[in-house]
């Protein structure tokens, strides 16, 4: 090889590359992370509509819908759908992303995964069902009920609150220990 392509070498700064590398793992993580706790979560939707009144997933789709698209949500078509799917995922992807922004700077969530699955799951249930529905175009829930709240939350703990708290356990457990290893730069820095 010629001079030049190893002095090409010694430039390159391979932290900045194990730096890229573990955006990308973020990334990828947090991706991974927010489709299966959005697919627990609207699966559990789902079957839960089904039981109670032998609906299908179209509506719990197009009530999601109405959220940006109103009434218009009941009565357009398979769009609207495809449009309630996916405001369901931005919205699973936005707690998940502050539950990995959050996890490691609260100590105490590390600590207890179990407490801290359920609360976060309270947490997603108050800014859900008191700030986000309340302030979109949803067509109005009729009157509190507990028994209705206490299921929610319930399902929330187990189909988010719990897996987001025992994966980002795992994750940033097996994150530290790959911090905790020298950064190999075989030599060129």
């Amino acid at each position: 090889m010629p001079p030049a392509f190893y002095a090409g070498l010694k430039q390159t700064n391979m932290s900045d590359i194990n730096q890229s590398l573990k955006k990308n793992n973020s990334f990828l993580f947090i991706l991974g992370t927010g489709l299966l706790v959005g697919t627990l979560d609207i699966a559990t939707a789902f079957v839960d509509v089904y039981i109670a009144s032998g609906n299908g997933p179209e509506g719990v789709l197009r009530y999601i819908a109405s959220g940006v698209f109103g009434n218009d949500a009941f009565s357009g078509g398979q769009a609207m759908i495809a449009w309630g799917l996916f405001f369901h995922f931005v919205i699973a992807f936005a707690f998940t992303i502050f539950f990995y922004w959050l996890y490691p700077k609260v100590r105490a969530m590390r600590s207890y995964p179990i407490t801290t699955g359920i609360i976060y799951a309270i947490f997603i249930w108050a800014i859900t069902n008191r700030i986000v529905v309340p302030l979109s175009n949803t067509p109005p829930m009729g009157p509190f009920k507990l028994i209705r709240a206490l299921k929610a939350i319930a399902i929330l703990s187990i189909m988010i609150g719990l897996p987001l708290s025992f994966i980002m356990k795992k994750h940033f457990k097996n994150k530290a220990r790959v911090d905790e290893q020298p950064d190999d730069n075989f030599g060129f820095n």
